[in-house]
């Protein structure tokens, strides 16, 4: 079960990632990039060169967790630095949901249209 929290470490790599990679690729992308260890417990996360995709990558006991999320609308908002940056949870839950990481608003998000009842 997916169970992602503040006392997880997360670490973003910025550069563009292709999101056809799977969970053997990125964990290549982990240790040969980040020069870090995809077993470590860290969540590693990539995102898409459209700025519309994410990936978390996570080791749980007993294997791999891959999470995934495709935008509709609007993109996402990356925190400052170059090459792999160190994030929080609660920097990874605003760019989620697409608030500002810096002055925090609220950034396009799709919604479907509500369904309404005719009589």
């Amino acid at each position: 079960m997916l169970s992602l929290t503040s006392a997880h470490r997360y670490l973003l790599r910025k550069s563009p990632t292709d999101m056809r990679k799977g969970f053997d690729s990125l964990c290549g992308l982990v240790r040969d990039e980040l020069g870090r260890d995809p077993l470590s417990g860290e969540v590693f996360v990539f995102i898409g060169s459209r700025r519309d995709r994410i990936k978390l990558l996570l080791y749980e006991h007993g294997g791999y967790v891959l999470w995934y999320k495709r935008l509709e609308r609007g993109t996402l908002e990356l925190p400052k630095g170059d090459g792999a940056v160190r994030m929080n949870w609660g920097q990874l839950v605003r760019m989620l949901e697409g608030i500002a990481l810096e002055q925090p608003r609220t950034r396009v998000r799709w919604s479907p249209a509500p369904i309404t009842a005719h009589c």
